[in-house]
Parts: structure tokens; sequence; C-alpha cells
């Protein structure tokens, strides 16, 4: 679901709160487009850091089969990719829905050719999170994490689009997966292609049932996601060897909050050694101090 054009405003900072209806409409169908979020000079320096990162598994052997590449914990292959921990367009939803104790738990770059042989119908329709769509008993599970997606390539009929079901964040089980290997691939009721141009980003609710689709154009699929969650839970990515031990040195204190830092184990869970809040804590204090701690949210408090 695209922002309306009446509450959808530029973004100069990454802390301009997002409005009433984007926050229903977030809460409804568990996802939202967010057109033109890069800016052209960013698209372009992103797109040429994929495009080397990409070379360099090439040449490692890192790529898949199909010379597709899904590679996790990106963020130390270039300095670069840590601008979008809180790029402003699509920083400011990040806070709004998850609040200011989180970090990026689980990040990955996606790179998939056009496909040059028939691919036999497949199910990937699937919730984010593994063990937490297990281990939780709740009538509706919560969200506990969000991702932004960037998009580096046009996404339209083919081309490998992300399928989402609008609304299914509310659903713990959807029917269809077959059984055993050899039943009929049956796309789910209600699924939907997210149509996107390079240099927009969608959100959505790690719940969100979603899956990806065949790239059968003659454009190269090229996506960067950047998932956040609550300091609390443990990091999924390993992030991988960067040759400055000292480069996030360079990094803001929200941007190094976001990769993981932290003094100590408590002040993961938001609180001092002594138990009180952590008023320091980089991102709570850049919102209190813009005064954005207003209570409107029980994690904005």
């Amino acid at each position: 679901m695209t922002i309306d054009d009446d509450v959808r405003a530029v973004s100069s900072t990454g802390y301009e709160r997002i409005s009433k209806s984007e926050r229903e409409q977030f809460q409804e169908q568990g996802w939202l487009l967010i057109p033109n979020a890069l800016e052209s000079t960013m698209q372009k320096r992103l797109v040429r850091a994929v495009d080397k990162v990409y070379q360099e598994e090439a040449n490692a052997g890192g790529l898949r089969a199909d010379k597709s590449l899904h590679l996790l914990g990106f963020f130390a292959r270039d300095p670069m990719f840590a601008e979008l921990l809180d790029y402003p367009s699509t920083f400011r939803y990040v806070w709004s829905l998850l609040g200011w104790n989180i970090y990026s738990h689980h990040n990955h770059i996606d790179v998939n050719p056009p496909i040059t042989e028939p691919v036999a119908p497949f199910w990937n329709w699937h919730q984010d999170g593994y063990r937490q769509n297990s281990d939780i008993d709740a009538a509706v599970r919560p969200m506990l994490s969000l991702k932004v997606c960037f998009v580096l390539s046009d996404l339209g009929k083919g081309s490998g689009a992300t399928q989402i079901i609008p609304g299914s964040h509310l659903n713990n089980e959807l029917a269809g997966r077959p059984a055993k290997p050899g039943d009929p691939v049956i796309t789910p009721p209600g699924a939907v292609s997210i149509e996107a141009k390079a240099g927009d980003a969608f959100i959505f609710d790690r719940r969100l049932w979603h899956s990806r689709s065949v790239n059968v154009s003659s454009v190269t699929r090229k996506l960067v996601f950047v998932g956040y969650t609550h300091r609390w839970i443990r990091p999924l990515d390993e992030e991988r060897y960067h040759p400055d031990p000292h480069w996030q040195r360079i990094l803001t204190p929200v941007q190094q909050q976001l990769l993981g830092n932290g003094p100590d184990h408590a002040n993961f869970w938001g609180v001092r050694q002594d138990g009180w809040i952590d008023n320091d804590i980089p991102l709570r204090a850049e919102l209190r101090a813009r005064g954005l701690l207003d209570g409107s949210e029980p994690y904005l408090r």
C-alpha cells in the first residue's frame, strides 16, 4: 500500500514522525511503500557498492549455482552501507513503529540475475523470525522486528518482485504448503507482488507472509534489506570481517547503536546497571532532545 500523497512529506532528518494515516495503514496491512526513498546520488552509490560486493563474492566462489547472491551481514563490506541504518526517508518509520531501544539484527543483499532455464514452481512463503514463530504461543504473535527494503532495480511483472499477502501479519498460519514433494504449488489467495521503481523502498512487519518470485525479466534484480529489532533480542547475522577494525569510529552514536554497540548487557535492555532508564542511549537521547518521547506510543515514553 502506497503512502497517500497528502501525508507523504520529504524527510530531511529522519526524525519527522509518521502520520496517523501511515501508522494505521501499516498496522492494518503490515507494509508500506515509500516512493522515491533514495536520493539519486545515494541510489547510484548504493548500486556501485552492491555491484562491487557481488563481484567480490563471484571471485571468491560465493554465488549460488544460478549466479544469484543472498549475502547476510554486509555492513562491514563498505562504510557507505552504514548510511542506510538511519537513512532519513526510511528511518522515521523504524523508530516510529519500534521505538528507541533498537538495532539492526538481520540484513542481506539479494542479487538475482534473470533465469536462463525454466524453474519448477516452488513454495517459499514464510514469516521472518524463525523460532519466534514457534516458541511464542499467542493468538497473534508480537511484531518484534521489521524490515526496510531498498529497491535498486525496477520491480515489475516477472522481475522477481517480492510477493506478499496484505494483512496476513495477523495470521499465525498460512494454508497451502505442499504436504510432500510433487504436490501442486498453489499461490495463496490474496497474494500480490510489490511493484516498485528503482529508488523506492518498502517496509514490512516481519510477520507478513511473503515470498520471493522468479526473475524472468531481462533485468538483474537488486535489493538491499535492513532489519531492525529490540536490542534485547540476539543478532541473527554474523558480520563479515572488515579490514579496518576501527571503521565504526567514523559513525554517529545512533549508527553505532544500530550496529549493536553498547557498554554492557543492562544497556541493551534500556537501563543502567542500577535499573533506572538509561537516558544516554543514543537514539533515546536524540528523540528526547527533539521532544519526541511524548508517550504517544508505549515505546516512546
